[in-house]
């Protein structure tokens, strides 16, 4: 049984983590109020670069531009994960991590079983994670969470871009936490290049008619980069935006579970604190019956 000593302890160590948990959370609160902002902010403009491309890929022919045009046979693959760079949110990096082994494991089974899926790692939980597992892992942004700039979301799209123009992969996917509530960040596994594919289905007449100077084919090269490196830094924009939301989710869970425990040991220690007080009459009784008795 624990002394009263011991039960102190606890209590002083329980409220110590407590009052980290409730600093943390108010920090990923101000936190997730900026990246929200940032998220919310770059989805028009992304859309829109995404609407002209549908529209511009009816007006000129899409085999002048290899990242419009669809692969017959795709036998390598490259997937883009998404993870944070810290820890303490959640299940937030296991879900996404499952999401993406349940991908290749699923929708490209015969890729993985070959050896033919390369993966690029931004965040450092998720290349952490998979470079103890023997994953393909070719290229890795520790740390880019910690100071998030547009420059490196252009460096990693560039890289993809490259890898797919050079025919090292026929596709690349990322998989990340788009933000949809504090309470449920939505995984979405979403298809980069080519970008032909992302379009399947849509109706490019309901974006509207434009006029196009010099003309579509040269406008087209110089969107598509724009388009790629846009919609990495929304993506990682979205990340981080999910991160700091589950992040205060699972901070305040923490502390309200520290609460819990802090009420529980208080009457842990009550009781413990009653019988000693208890045994300690006891005994002075006993002692006082025997010197009567004597």
């Amino acid at each position: 049984m624990a002394t009263l000593k011991d039960i102190r302890t606890r209590i002083k160590g329980v409220k110590s983590t407590q009052q980290v948990t409730k600093a943390m959370k108010m920090v990923a609160a101000a936190k997730l109020r900026r990246a929200q902002d940032a998220a919310i902010q770059a989805r028009p403009y992304a859309g829109k670069l995404k609407e002209m491309l549908g529209s511009l890929s009816t007006k000129v022919d899409t085999t002048l531009n290899p990242m419009l045009s669809a692969r017959e046979n795709v036998e390598n693959l490259l997937v883009i994960l998404v993870t944070s760079d810290r820890g303490l949110c959640g299940a937030f990096n296991t879900n996404i991590i499952k999401l993406a082994q349940r991908v290749m494991r699923e929708e490209y089974g015969n890729l993985e079983k070959q050896g033919r899926i390369k993966i690029l790692c931004a965040g450092s939980k998720g290349y952490d994670f998979l470079r103890k597992r023997d994953y393909n892992v070719v290229k890795a942004y520790p740390g880019v969470f910690q100071a998030l700039h547009f420059d490196v979301a252009k460096e990693i799209a560039e890289y993809a871009a490259d890898m797919y123009v050079r025919g090292e992969v026929d596709k690349v996917v990322v998989v990340y936490n788009e933000f949809k509530s504090v309470l449920s960040p939505n995984l979405r596994s979403e298809v980069l290049l080519p970008i032909m594919s992302e379009r399947a289905g849509v109706d490019t007449a309901a974006g509207g008619e434009y006029i196009y100077e010099p003309s579509p084919a040269s406008i087209v090269d110089v969107l598509v980069p724009k388009h790629i490196n846009t919609q990495v830094w929304r993506m990682m924009l979205e990340s981080n935006a999910a991160e700091q939301a589950a992040r205060m989710g699972a901070m305040d869970s923490a502390t309200e579970n520290a609460k819990e425990l802090l009420r529980q040991l208080n009457i842990s220690y009550n009781r413990a604190r009653q019988a000693a007080i208890t045994t300690e009459l006891t005994e002075i009784v006993a002692g006082a019956d025997a010197l009567q008795g004597g």
